[in-house]
């Protein structure tokens, strides 16, 4: 069944293995998930539980939110989530979920948006090669060709330069090393998307 919470990327580190390796670890910090709903077939037609991160001001949430989150008796949350594939019967309205549910050695898939870097060239955002440096080449690192002659338009899905990074990425089958359940931590082996303080969805392994 799968498991799942919302957590900030704080940054990344290295920590120690008993055998002495050194990994490189990703620190996410996931402060207690409130379960809002649970959806059943009857109700809404999928099973899902829907998880509730981070508190706001009463202030700048308003009166559907407000009456949403006073069902789980909690505070309005700054991101809500749902988990799909889930044990409905573990799961309770107002239940608050913890690191803990997770344990040291599990795979887990990380989802969260990734940097934006703006308006980039083609070889940077596709990973095309640049032409020759030398001089009166007069082509370095511009795209190729824009395709053939007979339909005089360029195709669509071309790669050309452009907007690039701020897309939804998740990263499959990343270990969890260590769990500090005191701090709400959780360390995960490797690099996950998104810049420090960016929301992650972290949820059991779908191919593990």
């Amino acid at each position: 069944m799968t498991k799942g919470i919302l957590g900030r990327k704080i940054g990344m580190t290295q920590v120690f293995a008993e055998n002495g390796d050194l990994i490189p670890v990703t620190v996410v910090e996931a402060t207690g998930n409130v379960v809002l709903q649970v959806k059943s077939v009857d109700t809404d037609g999928y099973e899902a539980i829907q998880l509730g991160f981070e508190d706001k001001r009463e202030k700048l949430s308003n009166k559907p939110e407000q009456g949403h989150v006073a069902k789980a008796d909690t505070a309005p949350k700054r991101f809500v989530r749902e988990f799909r594939g889930v044990d409905l019967a573990a799961y309770e309205v107002g239940q608050e979920v913890k690191v803990d549910i997770f344990a040291e050695g599990d795979t887990v898939d990380v989802t969260g948006i990734s940097k934006g870097k703006g308006f980039q060239g083609s070889i940077k955002r596709h990973g095309q090669s640049r032409g020759p440096m030398s001089h009166g080449s007069r082509y370095h690192r511009r795209p190729g060709s824009m395709g053939p002659v007979a339909p005089n338009r360029v195709f669509k899905g071309k790669a050309l330069p452009g907007r690039m990074g701020g897309d939804q990425i998740t990263v499959q089958n990343l270990e969890i090393v260590k769990i500090d359940a005191e701090r709400n931590l959780l360390l995960i082996k490797g690099n996950v998307p998104g810049a420090k303080k960016a929301l992650l969805k972290i949820k059991t392994a779908v191919k593990a």
